[in-house]
């Protein structure tokens, strides 16, 4: 049986994003994540990260940093009860033109080589297009973009994850 998924990019979504975040003393979570996440566990999705990291590429950190960022970043998780199943991440340049840096497909495809997931009634949630043209890529059919860029495309769009938080948990929302 497949199972319900909330996809989300890392910065700018979870963090707040201040350009190359690889450093837990810059790591502030966006205010309502929390909220947002446990409501949709409470929904019976699963929930995943995917995140562009070019600066592992561009030589700014090192994956070591990227990694005990991340490890921050579950362990606070845990302290909430949310459990990330899988924190997928391109390390590559945009110039290497990888299969994996959105909005090609190569996060989505090894999390969908692990589980099997509803992607009709899965959602994704970015700050950027490229965020956006993943979920239409991968037939993730439902989308949430975050801020003030203009994004094509979403389903729906907030300024802020706490708007969506909001939002999310106050209605009834179609595909939940």
């Amino acid at each position: 049986m497949k199972t319900k998924a909330l996809f989300l990019d890392r910065d700018g979504v979870i963090n707040i994003d201040h350009g190359y975040v690889y450093e837990v003393e810059k790591f502030e979570f966006n205010e309502g994540i929390f909220d947002l996440l446990q409501f949709f566990l409470k929904k019976g999705y699963l929930l995943f990260v995917v995140t562009n990291q070019s600066g592992i590429g561009r030589g700014y950190y090192t994956q070591d940093d990227f990694f005990k960022v991340t490890e921050y970043m579950l362990t606070e998780f845990k302290k909430k009860e949310i459990n990330i199943e899988v924190v997928e991440y391109c390390q590559h340049a945009p110039e290497e033109n990888c299969a994996c840096r959105k909005p090609q497909v190569g996060m989505i495809k090894r999390i969908l080589e692990r589980y099997e997931i509803d992607l009709e009634n899965s959602w994704l949630i970015g700050d950027k297009q490229s965020d956006i043209d993943l979920a239409i890529n991968s037939h993730i059919c439902n989308t949430i973009a975050i801020g003030e860029r203009q994004i094509e495309n979403a389903t729906y769009t907030f300024q802020t994850i706490s708007e969506c938080k909001v939002y999310f948990t106050s209605k009834k929302i179609k595909n939940l």
